[in-house]
């Protein structure tokens, strides 16, 4: 009897784990596309200013303030659930911002749909596939997923990259292909088990022990919003450069992160989350103060390469923010506190997300972008000292349940 229910458990969990990660993959690649195309679809559409690019971040990032009371709003479902709600919100917000955008106004409620989707999805990815991990393997385990997801990031913009040279692409052809995999990955979490119920909204979870972690993530929001908002701006803007040129830069970052991510989640497990975020805070420094000022001391193609060869670090960087998710989950109280704090994480980061959006908008407008990306290399700064606080424990206590999985050989 006993057996049994071990192995109705372990196939439940093979199951779960191949569904799931298909539709995160599939998330991903929507993602990349509507990532790819986006910023090209402002300027060519609407034809907008830098200072107006920064003021439409508050439609856009509100939803990630607001993640963790519209999870809430849904305490009653599982986490897996949840991310089907989510899908179908982005689904639903990308294929409208194609084919329903009559004005930059209606845009931006569209935006704010999709958005809603996508920012209910960032700690789900997170808190979802630790589930199918051991304490011991975490980083592993993400490593692994988020490989698995830049492939699917690579995939959506080379097909952005080859749609729009040759295919003869248009914007609204991108976005209704986007809604169709955000749609699939949908019925794909809603394929898979409930889960326990309450999950992600049950709790909204602020404790003074978990401080730094949420402090961490104030960090990362603020220099994410940076380069998410402005670093291809700059190429757009001040380089020239149209949706394929970002298509291939994205393309070749995905490929790098093919190999780069496994390789992250094994340092997080063998070194520790200090020393990869603090490695991680250095570089930014380097990529921030390049970014911003390669053109004044560089010639135009050269500084081209160099600020196209930064925007694919900081995009492969990105994937560092899974070492704050396993330094929650070492120094979380409860294993229940994971998911409503990595939430709570995400809406607080939000906040100076927001904020960092609309005043590096009027720092462009006045002095110029090289001032935004030095703002970068100063949060960037703080952001290694903040680091090197990280304390985890040697021991992580007794593992919370979990499902049963394949072997990894």
């Amino acid at each position: 009897m006993g057996q049994a229910m071990v192995n109705e458990s372990s196939k439940s969990g093979s199951r779960d784990f191949i569904l799931f990660m298909a539709a995160v993959t599939l998330f991903s690649f929507s993602q990349s596309i509507f990532n790819t195309v986006f910023n090209n679809f402002l300027k060519e559409t609407f034809n907008i200013t830098s200072l107006q690019r920064g003021i439409l971040e508050l439609p856009r990032e509100m939803p990630g303030f607001l993640v963790v009371f519209v999870s809430a709003l849904f305490f009653f479902t599982g986490s897996r659930r949840l991310a089907s709600i989510a899908n179908i919100f982005a689904a639903i917000g990308a294929a409208a911002i194609g084919l329903l955008s009559t004005g930059f106004i209606t845009m931006l409620g569209w935006l704010f749909i999709f958005s809603v989707g996508q920012h209910l999805m960032l700690p789900l990815n997170q808190s979802i596939g630790m589930e199918f991990a051991h304490h011991a393997n975490a980083g592993r385990r993400l490593g692994r997923q988020t490989g698995a997801m830049n492939l699917a990031a690579i995939a959506g913009s080379l097909f952005m990259f080859i749609g729009f040279s040759w295919l003869g692409f248009s914007f609204p052809i991108a976005y209704l292909i986007a809604a169709c995999g955000f749609i699939a990955a949908a019925l794909l979490f809603a394929g898979m088990a409930p889960g326990e119920s309450g999950s992600l909204g049950q709790r909204l979870i602020l404790r003074r022990e978990y401080g730094l972690f949420y402090w961490l993530n104030i960090l990362f929001g603020t220099r994410k919003q940076i380069f998410l908002t402005f670093a291809p701006w700059v190429l757009i803007i001040v380089f020239k450069q149209k949706t394929e040129a970002i298509a291939i830069l994205l393309f070749i970052g995905g490929i790098i992160g093919i190999g780069f991510n496994p390789l992250l989640g094994t340092a997080i497990d063998r070194l520790g989350e200090r020393v990869v975020l603090m490695s991680e805070a250095a570089l930014l420094i380097v990529v921030c103060a390049c970014y911003g000022f390669s053109r004044r001391v560089l010639p135009e193609t050269a500084a081209l390469y160099l600020t196209s060869a930064c925007f694919i670090l900081d995009q492969i960087l990105m994937s560092v923010s899974m070492a704050r998710a396993t330094y929650l989950k070492k120094i979380a109280i409860n294993p229940a506190d994971v998911s409503p704090s990595l939430a709570m994480g995400t809406t607080i980061d939000h906040v100076f997300s927001i904020a960092i959006a609309l005043g590096s908008s009027i720092i462009w407008d006045r002095l110029g972008y090289e001032y935004v990306f030095l703002l970068g290399a100063v949060i960037a700064g703080v952001n290694l000292v903040s680091a090197s606080f990280i304390r985890t424990p040697p021991r992580y206590g007794t593992a919370p349940h979990i499902e049963v999985l394949p072997s990894e050989d």
